[in-house]
């Protein structure tokens, strides 16, 4: 981590603790002693970071590989010479860590910490249950795992995930928060089992959650990542607050220099400023790091110049009715494309923050038959009776909502209105890709706070809501017609229930709530493919109403409780409230999932307090209109 933050991201200065490291420079006074004791550190903490020494929009890194303890509520790094017998007192809470980090005058603290939870602990906690105010916080896995050495590289499997992450070059680069967290959860898990190790799964945390797509590297950063920041100089400036519009300005050109926008915008603030105003910060901001580190329990913190986006405020007005032309593709028996026609759906979009909005189809009152007729190739029918429904007027989003689009909900209303939600619970990262591995507790909060955040009521859809939105006026087992093929949804074409891993676990079975599906094709439908993962949202093509991915990909949650009887359910689109229930339907079926379980009726359900197998369960929500 030393060289490669001297050599690679080029900081000026560094401060190393290890066992055999020479004494740490001070600006004034004795050098300081690198040997990372409880003592040593201490000091440090105490002596270099009294008295603020670098510019607002600077970045402060910390790096941290070794033991940690979670003790009475609190993470601890155990330094050499920790008891693990007397953590409060021999160990370094991480809090005490980011407040004094914090007073180096960075707005930005980046706390990365290699620490597995302790063997002993009876609860089987570890770091990461802490929320730095402040400060993103990236921890080397989830507080119930461990982290994992691996011995063939030479490093700790975090560290040089972290290591190939930061070095990474091009638009996949790892220069912002939101693009290290979508590396991390995939490239330390993929190492560990490659090398025979259990999972470990880095957690990412950011106070405030702004933070998250403010930039790390600056001389990696995209054009697009500096496009938050300037429509927020735009809006400040719009609304006459100019010192902070210039502000803002600098700050983007600390990271680009040579931005034409940026150059006009600084230009363009000096000519409106009145004489006596004070002068904006000079063309050149300094670069400063801080490397700090432990050998054995190795600890890091480097500081460059950088800058963070905040997300912007605005006016959530829903953007006007307008109508759009869709294809609608059916197919016949046999999977070949029988016709495609168009049709005419009402859209608008629901803004939740600047630049995301969720876009909703409009779907008119309608009455129609739920569940499968008798004769439907492999239909549950003592759960899929059918009964004649009626829907009233509703507006549907058009895809599952995207990890996109839950990170933008949550930066955008943070407060809790019951728990918190985590920031990037996917396992398959993806900024379109459905949001997943998500409990039906989690996107009731996310509904609340987007209700609040538009006010408007949005929610999940009832189960009633949620058929009539997937036939789309159809009678036919899926709403492409009598089949599935690969070209229509992403599902387990090649045979058997279910498809894939899980959390590691092998889950592929013949078998699915006592059904057996020996075959990957649906009725005279061809043999299919299995994708291993979710595909991003608009992968296929939508139906009548213009809604993507209404068959496979994810299960959606719907409000309703499970009834096996679906004559016992509401008729009129009301969810089934069970107050002595805590199980919830799903629908939809999913990538690792036979065809014939991704039919328009198939039900199915999960306590809600469960996320399901990995990457399978996410959600689309309805507006009340």
């Amino acid at each position: 981590m030393s060289d490669f933050f001297r050599a690679s991201v080029h900081f000026s200065q560094v401060y190393y603790l290890a066992e055999d490291a020479p004494p740490l420079p001070s600006d004034f006074g004795s050098p300081l002693q690198s040997r990372p004791t409880f003592g040593n550190l201490m000091r440090f903490l105490r002596v270099r970071f009294e008295q603020p020494f670098l510019r607002p929009s600077d970045n402060l890194w910390f790096f941290f590989a070794g033991h940690g303890r979670r003790e009475r509520e609190q993470d601890y790094l155990l330094p050499i010479d920790a008891d693990p017998g007397n953590v409060e007192e021999t160990g370094i809470s991480v809090q005490h860590v980011a407040e004094r980090l914090k007073r180096c005058g960075a707005d930005n603290v980046i706390l990365l910490l290699d620490a597995c939870r302790n063997e002993g602990a009876r609860d089987g906690q570890g770091l990461g249950l802490d929320r730095q105010q402040g400060a993103v916080t990236v921890c080397s896995c989830s507080p119930s795992e461990f982290s994992y050495e691996i011995a063939e590289l030479g490093h700790g499997a975090f560290t040089y995930g972290l290591l190939e992450g930061l070095g990474m070059e091009g638009p996949q680069n790892c220069a912002t928060v939101e693009r290290l967290d979508n590396y991390l959860k995939f490239a330390v898990p993929d190492l560990c089992r490659k090398y025979g190790k259990p999972r470990q799964t880095p957690s990412t945390f950011v106070e405030p959650l702004a933070k998250r797509h403010f930039i790390l590297l600056p001389a990696r950063a995209l054009p697009e990542d500096l496009e938050p920041l300037k429509l927020e100089a735009l809006e400040a400036e719009a609304n006459g607050s100019l010192a902070e519009a210039e502000q803002l300005w600098w700050r983007i050109n600390a990271v680009a220099p040579a931005d034409a926008q940026t150059r006009e915008g600084i230009r363009r603030i000096t000519l409106k400023r009145k004489p006596d105003e004070p002068d904006g910060p000079p063309v050149t901001v300094p670069r400063r790091t801080l490397l700090y580190g432990i050998g054995a329990a190795s600890l890091v913190a480097t500081i460059g110049a950088g800058a963070w986006v905040a997300r912007n405020r605005v006016k959530l007005r829903p953007s006007p009715m307008r109508a759009e032309t869709v294809p609608v593709t059916t197919v016949n028996d046999e999977g070949t494309l029988f016709d495609t026609r168009w049709e005419t759906v009402e859209t608008f979009n629901q803004p939740v923050d600047a630049e995301n909005a969720i876009e909703f189809s409009l779907l008119p009152a309608h009455s129609f038959k739920m569940g499968s007729p008798d004769g439907e190739l492999l239909r549950i029918g003592k759960f899929e009776q059918q009964v004649d429904v009626t829907v009233g007027r509703i507006a549907v989003s058009r895809t599952t909502i995207t990890q996109r689009m839950w990170r933008a909900v949550i930066a955008a209303y943070h407060e809790q209105t019951g728990l918190s939600l985590p920031m990037a619970p996917s396992s398959f990262p993806g900024d379109d890709r459905p949001v997943e591995t998500v409990t039906w507790q989690q996107v009731m909060e996310f509904c609340a706070r987007l209700s609040r955040l538009t006010e408007r009521v949005i929610r999940l859809p009832s189960e009633t809501e949620w058929e009539r939105a997937c036939r789309a006026d159809t009678l036919t087992a899926f709403h492409f017609g009598p089949t599935l093929t690969p070209a229509l949804a992403n599902y387990c074409g090649t045979g058997g229930a279910v498809c894939g891993i899980s959390f590691g676990e092998n889950v592929s079975r013949a078998s699915y709530a006592d059904v057996a599906y020996p075959d990957g094709a649906y009725a005279k439908g061809p043999r299919g493919t299995f994708y291993g993962s979710t595909k991003p949202v608009r992968s296929y093509p939508p139906n009548r109403y213009g809604l993507f991915e209404m068959h496979g990909n994810v299960w959606e949650h719907c409000l309703d409780n499970w009834n096996p009887d679906v004559r016992s359910i509401p008729h009129d689109g009301r969810p089934f409230i069970d107050a002595d229930s805590s199980t919830r339907v799903l629908r939809g079926g999913s990538f690792s999932h036979n065809p014939a379980i991704c039919r328009s009726a198939y039900r199915d359900w999960m306590k809600e307090t469960l996320a399901g197998w990995e990457g399978r369960v996410g959600f689309r929500v309805v507006c009340e209109v």
